[in-house]
C-alpha cells in the first residue's frame, strides 16, 4: 500500500513537472539535489517526506497535496516603481489556441515553437488529451509536440476544462471532417456579455454542419451530401468564425472562398499554418480567402507561431502609465500601426529599429523603446474597428493610457456588452472615468493613482489594465483571483518585475 502511495505521487509531481515545463535536472537543481533522485522520486522508488513535497510544490507552483480547498491565487503590487530595460513579446496567445485546434486537421505529427503557456493552451490540452490527442512539452518545455488518435474519444472530453474556454467553439470546423455525429459542450471564456455562436453556425452550415443546444452541449449532426456551391458570406467579420470556417474549407475536397473574412494577425498565423499542412490559401491579409482544401492531411509539420500583438500593447501601455522608458522587443508591428500613429497624436515618444522577420517567416517584427511622455488626450474617440483598423482588445488599455493624458478622452467599446463597464473599476485606484451607456466611457486626467485592494475584473484586458494601474499607483495594491490574467499572459507578473516592476504572487492559508 505504501509503495502504490509512493507512485501516486511521484506521478504527481512528474506531470506537474512536466506542466510546469521542466526537466528532471532542473527540479533537481531547485531543490538543490541529483536529476537520479528526482528521477526515483518519479518512479515511486524513493521514501518522500511532507517537507520534500512541500518544497517541491512551492519549487513548481503546484499543490502535490492540499490540506482543504486550494484558493485561487492573488498579486500583492507595490506600485510606483520605473521600469527599465528590455522585455520580449511572447507568441500568440489567439494564434496559439487557433493551431492547437487545426492540429486536429492533421493525422500526423504537429509541432509548435514556442507555444504560449498560459491557462487557456493548458485548458485546451486538457480537452485534446481527454480525447486521445496525445501532447507533450519538448525541447526543456518551450515547444509542444501533438501526436493525434486513430479515431477520438468525444464520449470522454473533459467537460470541466472545456467550460473554461470559449476555444472550444473551433473544435466544430475540424471535427466535421471526422464523425458525423458528436456532442461538445459549451463555450466559456471571458464574461463579456451575449456572444452569439449564430455566425459560426452559419458559415458552418454551407458544410453540412448542424447544431441543436441543449442541455449544456452542442448537438452536432453532419450532413455529408451538403458541400458550399457558392462562396460563403460571414454575417459577422469575427475571428474566431473566419477560423472555423477555414478549419472547415481545410479539408474539403474543393475551392472555398469566404468573403467578409478577418484578416486578423491570429487568422493570418492560422493561414500559414494551414499552408505548411499543404493547403493553398489565397488572399492572406485580405478580407476574401480562397481556400483549396485537402480532403486528407497526413503530415508533418513543424510551425512557429508569431507574436502576440495585444501583449506588446500591455508592455507598451505599462511603460506610458508608469513614466518609464522600456524597449519592448519583437513587436509585431502590421498589427499595431494604427495603435502607434494614435499614440504618436497624443505626444509618445518613442523610437523603433528596422524591421525584421518572425520565426514563421512572413510577420513583421520591430523591437519599440517608449520613453516618459507628456500626453495630450486625442480629439477624436478610440474606437476599434477590424484590422487594419485599431485591434478590438487593445481598446481597454488607451482607458489607463487616457488616464494618464491631460484632457478628456471617449472609448467607445461598441464590440462588447459590458467589457466598457469593467474599466470604470479604475476608479477605485484614482482614475475618473464616467460610464455614459455600456459601451462609452469619458476619461479625464492626468491621474493621480493610488493604492487599492479589489477583485479581478471577468474579462481579461480589462483586468489586466487594472493592474497596469496598480503599478503606476505608490503604496501596496493587492488584486485578488487572477486566473483570468493566467488565461492569457505567461508568467507576467515574473517578467514584468525582471524590468523593475515589485509584483508578488499569493494565496490565501
Amino acid at each position: 500500500m505504501a509503495d502504490d502511495y509512493l507512485v501516486r505521487i511521484g506521478k504527481l509531481i512528474r506531470d506537474a513537472r512536466q506542466h510546469r515545463g521542466w526537466t528532471q535536472s532542473q527540479l533537481a537543481e531547485a531543490l538543490g539535489t541529483s536529476q537520479s533522485a528526482v528521477n526515483r522520486i518519479e518512479r515511486g522508488n524513493q521514501n518522500i517526506s511532507l517537507e520534500m513535497i512541500a518544497r517541491i510544490g512551492e519549487a513548481l507552483d503546484s499543490e502535490i497535496v492540499s490540506l482543504g480547498y486550494s484558493g485561487p491565487m492573488h498579486l500583492r503590487v507595490v506600485g510606483g516603481r520605473r521600469l527599465s530595460g528590455a522585455i520580449d513579446v511572447k507568441t500568440s496567445k489567439n494564434a496559439c489556441v487557433a493551431l492547437l485546434c487545426a492540429s486536429l486537421l492533421n493525422k500526423g505529427r504537429t509541432v509548435l515553437r514556442r507555444v504560449a503557456r498560459i491557462e487557456e493552451v493548458y485548458r485546451l490540452l486538457e480537452v485534446l488529451g481527454s480525447i486521445g490527442v496525445r501532447a507533450r512539452w519538448i525541447n526543456d518545455g518551450v515547444d509542444l509536440e501533438i501526436v493525434p488518435p486513430a479515431e477520438f474519444d468525444m464520449a470522454a472530453i473533459d467537460a470541466e476544462a472545456a467550460v473554461r474556454t470559449r476555444s472550444i467553439i473551433m473544435f466544430l470546423g475540424p471535427l466535421l471532417h471526422h464523425m458525423d455525429r458528436f456532442k461538445l459542450p459549451y463555450a466559456g471564456g471571458c464574461d463579456l456579455g451575449t456572444r452569439t455562436i449564430e455566425p459560426h453556425m452559419i458559415a458552418l452550415r454551407r458544410f453540412g454542419l448542424e447544431v441543436a443546444a441543449t442541455e449544456g452541449q452542442y448537438h452536432a449532426v453532419v450532413d455529408r451530401s451538403v458541400r458550399p456551391a457558392r462562396p460563403i458570406v460571414l454575417t459577422e467579420r469575427g475571428d474566431t468564425v473566419t477560423e472555423n470556417a477555414l478549419l472547415a474549407a481545410a479539408r474539403h475536397d474543393g475551392v472555398t472562398v469566404i468573403r467578409n473574412a478577418s484578416s486578423n494577425y491570429m487568422v493570418q498565423d492560422l493561414c500559414f499554418f494551414l499552408e505548411a499542412l499543404g493547403v493553398k490559401v489565397e488572399g492572406v491579409g485580405t478580407t476574401t480567402l480562397t481556400v483549396h482544401g485537402v480532403p486528407v492531411i497526413d503530415v508533418d509539420v513543424d510551425y512557429s507561431p508569431s507574436e502576440d500583438p495585444v501583449e506588446a500593447m500591455s508592455l507598451l501601455a505599462a511603460a506610458v502609465v508608469t513614466e518609464s522608458e522600456l524597449t519592448v522587443r519583437r513587436v509585431p508591428i502590421e498589427f499595431l500601426e494604427i495603435e502607434l500613429a494614435v499614440l504618436e497624436e497624443m505626444g509618445l515618444d518613442h523610437d523603433r529599429t528596422p524591421e525584421y522577420v518572425a520565426d514563421n517567416g512572413r510577420t513583421r517584427l520591430v523591437d519599440l523603446t517608449v520613453r516618459p511622455s507628456k500626453l495630450e488626450a486625442p480629439i477624436d474617440k478610440i474606437h476599434p474597428m477590424p484590422f487594419p483598423g485599431l485591434n478590438i482588445d487593445n481598446v481597454p488599455f488607451f482607458a489607463a493610457i487616457a488616464a494618464s493624458a491631460q484632457g478628456q478622452t471617449l472609448i467607445h467599446d461598441w464590440v462588447y456588452d459590458n467589457r466598457a463597464i469593467y474599466l470604470t473599476d479604475l476608479n477605485r485606484l484614482g482614475g475618473r472615468l464616467q460610464l455614459l451607456d455600456p459601451h462609452r466611457v469619458l476619461v479625464e486626467g492626468p491621474t493621480r493613482w493610488r493604492a487599492a485592494e479589489m477583485m479581478c475584473p471577468p474579462a481579461l484586458r480589462p483586468a489586466v489594465v487594472v493592474l497596469l494601474a496598480m503599478m503606476a499607483a505608490e503604496g501596496t495594491s493587492v488584486l485578488r483571483n487572477v486566473y483570468v490574467i493566467n488565461r492569457g499572459y505567461e508568467d507576467l507578473a515574473e517578467r514584468l518585475n525582471s524590468v523593475g516592476a515589485q509584483i508578488e504572487t499569493f494565496r490565501d492559508i
